[in-house]
């Protein structure tokens, strides 16, 4: 009877209850060599290539592209080869089931790099997922989820592509497209329901027809929906479609699309990869943390000439968090213990189609305007083209989320587990402020911050605050 091999699901290295399938690199039935490509995942973090734990012939695979497998479950099956190379039994694979931790966790994730493939993945456009294979025998560990333990379980969730500004693709296709510098809105999608692939994106890159800043071709209008003739004697105009949709009726006049018991409904989608992991982090947040939140407005009216608004922010942080360390801190809520930090490592929020980054600035305290600057435009980089090491998105001491780029004054930023505290910086305004002898009209930046209130008082909180604000008070 030949030897056959379950092969599951590993920890990728951060700490995460599961992955995405993007691409498979074989189909069951193919012989398939230790180490080579197996299939390619993708993470909260990153598009990982997961290599095949043997030699052999493949017999099962889980699931097909855009489906979720749980880490621990089975992901491939084989039939080993005995006449092909085998790894050595016990010799490490550099995947593992457990210790790891993502965004959020009590401690820094271990310093080492998961990195998005080069080449991504392609997303399958046809295929049934595969038969799930058995449970693993015995009882498996928790894998070192973000919130709580993990369900032991070999469930594989179905998931489509989302479809963002009109165009239907997966994350990991949007992230290699912005990589290859192809506008993804001008790709003609091949997979199901017109979805645009990950073949799609590299065709689009090798032909150069879609290139990124291109003026978009001149598309044909749409037709528009011809009101249907009321049907009388030797008429030709047919009822209105019942597929056909419109706000107005036969006369022209506004009328509704549906009575008002019928509620709207829409397309269940599972949340994956980054906004998945988002979900779990900010719930993990909000049942462990007290927060608490202060407002309060800086002055700009002295600054002079042109000034890095978010190196400001980072100084004045960095200034505060060495008046007030208790803010640039950890707290552990289970044991009661505080860690203050000698220096200053500062997450800084990055949004983007795909979800929520928080990656680290580390020692901000000791970079000068134009290091910060520097460090940011990377970091800003590397969340765009999904390169971003794992270790960067995990072990800041403090964060800041500048939301008033878009809109937006005040707000009670999240603070995530173990950090004390996260300042939130709103939109510039124009104000009127009363001065000695009359009023004056001053720039001012609305400046909020959430501290866990089990870790800090209300006056180190305001003594911190009151140190940003005097900072972002100084010309320079």
């Amino acid at each position: 009877m030949a030897d056959k091999k379950t092969f599951h699901l590993p920890d990728l290295g951060e700490g995460l209850p599961d992955a995405t399938i993007v691409e498979w690199f074989v189909k069951v039935g193919d012989t398939i060599r230790l180490d080579e490509n197996l299939v390619s995942m993708e993470t909260a973090k990153a598009v990982v290539e997961v290599p095949s734990p043997v030699s052999g012939k493949v017999l099962k695979l889980a699931g097909a592209a855009g489906d979720v497998v749980i880490t621990g479950a089975m992901l491939a099956e084989f039939e080993i080869d005995p006449s092909l190379p085998q790894r050595a039994e016990g010799q490490d694979t550099g995947h593992h089931h457990g210790g790891g931790h993502g965004v959020g966790s009590q401690d820094p994730a271990p310093d080492h790099r998961v990195v998005a493939s080069d080449e991504g993945g392609a997303i399958e456009e046809s295929g049934e997922p595969a038969p799930k294979g058995a449970a693993a025998a015995g009882e498996r560990a928790d894998s070192g989820t973000v919130v709580g333990a993990m369900q032991s379980s070999d469930a594989v969730h179905t998931e489509q592509a989302v479809a963002v500004g009109g165009v239907r693709a997966m994350p990991a296709v949007r992230a290699q497209a912005r990589k290859l510098k192809v506008d993804i809105t001008r790709v003609r999608g091949t997979g199901p329901d017109g979805t645009v692939t990950m073949a799609d994106v590299k065709r689009a890159a090798a032909e150069g027809s879609a290139p990124v800043g291109a003026a978009t071709a001149a598309m044909p209008a749409a037709p528009i929906a011809a009101v249907a003739a009321p049907t009388g004697a030797g008429s030709a105009a047919g009822a209105r479609a019942a597929t056909d949709r419109t706000a107005l009726s036969a006369s022209g006049r506004p009328m509704r699309t549906q009575p008002p018991s019928v509620t709207a409904s829409g397309q269940p989608e599972q949340l994956k990869g980054v906004r998945r992991n988002m979900a779990r982090v900010m719930a993990d947040a909000h049942s462990k943390v007290v927060p608490t939140t202060l407002v309060d407005d800086a002055d700009l009216h002295a600054w002079i000439g042109k000034q890095d608004i978010t190196a400001r922010l980072i100084r004045a942080i960095c200034t505060a968090a060495k008046a007030v360390p208790a803010l640039n801190a950890w707290f552990d809520g289970d044991s009661l213990t505080r860690t203050l930090h000698p220096q200053v490592d500062i997450g800084i929020a990055v949004d983007t189609d795909d979800g929520l980054f928080v990656p680290a600035l580390r020692n901000a305290d000791v970079l000068d305007a134009a290091g910060v600057r520097a460090g940011i435009q990377r970091l800003r980089a590397q969340v765009e083209d999904r390169s971003i090491p794992a270790s960067e998105l995990s072990g800041y001491t403090i964060s800041l989320s500048n939301f008033g780029m878009f809109a937006g004054r005040y707000a009670t930023p999240v603070v995530v587990p173990p950090c004390v505290a996260i300042v939130g910086a709103g939109k510039l305004s124009q104000d009127v402020v009363a001065v000695i002898g009359g009023i004056e009209v001053h720039r001012r930046m609305p400046i909020s911050l959430t501290f866990d209130h089990r870790a800090a008082t209300g006056g180190e909180a305001a003594r911190f605050l009151k140190a940003i604000l005097d900072d972002l008070a100084l010309a320079h």
